[in-house]
């Protein structure tokens, strides 16, 4: 029985990902979809916790791993100032929280200050459509 050399299985064990990360297919999403938040309103003073709540124009919600044409699940980000990679799955992450049950709203809680909030719709992977269906970015202030 041969044997494969540690390197070789180090390599096999890597390359298939970053074969499988430049081939990840993308989602398309149909034309005019928007994605926004409805609430807090750019600008405002919010207590924490607060309630964000999601809209969604265009496409309908579904759970994550659910696929059906024209769906997605919403990603906040939270303080992110470059966009995650859009042929990626969405990390999970303390500035990107992930609602793959299909929620279209959440209470946060956040320090007091300035923060930017922001919707990206992703697929039934955590990928970001084709083309990418984010929101506009808001400022909320956190009062004590």
């Amino acid at each position: 029985m041969r044997t494969i050399p540690p390197i070789a299985s180090v390599l096999l064990l890597l390359l298939p990902g970053a074969v499988l990360a430049q081939e990840l297919p993308r989602t398309p999403a149909p034309d005019g979809a928007e994605v926004y938040i409805l609430s807090p309103e750019d600008g405002a003073e919010v207590s924490s916790p607060f309630t964000v709540r999601f809209g969604l124009r265009g496409m309908g919600v579904a759970p994550a791993g659910v696929q059906h044409p024209n769906t997605g699940h919403h990603h906040l980000l939270i303080d992110v100032d470059e966009m995650p990679p859009e042929n990626l799955p969405l990390p999970t992450t303390d500035q990107i929280r992930h609602f793959g049950n299909g929620q279209t709203e959440t209470e946060l809680e956040l320090e007091p200050g300035q923060h930017t909030l922001q919707l990206v719709l992703g697929d039934h992977l955590h990928i970001p459509h084709d083309p990418p269906v984010v929101s506009e970015k808001i400022t909320i202030t956190v009062v004590e």
